[in-house]
């Protein structure tokens, strides 16, 4: 079972600016909280606003929400530090999402690719500050993930199961995310997610 506080750090620049941190893990006792659910693992993003600014915002994660979507996301956090260098939040629209989760190296993003996860059933909607897997389709899910940046229940019946929240005020954070680019390519001026993985 996980106990600790694992630290991401996710660089919330442009994608192709080369600012990202590192990750570390700080250990941390869940159990003298009393406003997390039991079971849960807390885990501590570092983020590089565009600003230049640091920040940190912490995700509870319940895997008894999405089992297989937490145990995906935490595998990553306790297993897999090359996958967080220089990940950034590359598709930000206002009033829908934030989401990341492609790896900046492309040989790390192929490894990932094809290492799908069945899909979860939907235990807890799509409220703002819920963070849930991207997906093409059915038992699609690989390491894309997003913030609810608003209430989206429309996603609850398109099988997009949330598996953790935010707390401790991490959406005063997560708002401060440079959205100005919007939808990726082509339909907005954001980035491929194509050229992301190959480049």
């Amino acid at each position: 079972m996980h106990s600790p506080i694992f630290c991401i750090s996710l660089a919330l620049l442009i994608l192709l600016l080369d600012r990202s941190t590192q990750c570390f893990a700080v250990e941390s006792d869940t159990a003298s909280r009393d406003d997390v659910d039991a079971g849960a693992v807390l885990v501590q993003f570092n983020v590089q606003l565009s600003s230049g600014n640091p920040a940190t915002f912490l995700l509870e994660v319940n895997p008894s929400w999405a089992p297989l979507g937490s145990e995906r996301f935490l595998d990553l956090v306790d297993n897999h530090p090359d996958f967080w260098t220089g990940v950034r939040f590359f598709r930000v629209i206002e009033g829908f999402m934030a989401q990341f989760g492609i790896p900046a190296k492309p040989a790390v993003a192929e490894e990932w690719r094809e290492q799908k996860i069945s899909d979860d059933p939907v235990m807890e909607s799509n409220t703002k500050g819920t963070i849930s897997f991207a997906t093409m389709g059915e038992d699609s899910r690989t390491t894309q993930m997003f913030i609810n940046l608003v209430d989206n229940e429309n996603l609850d019946g398109m099988k997009f199961s949330p598996f953790g929240k935010l707390v401790d005020g991490g959406m005063d954070v997560v708002n401060q995310i440079y959205s100005g680019y919007g939808e990726g390519a082509p339909s907005g001026k954001g980035p491929d997610q194509t050229r992301i993985q190959n480049e």
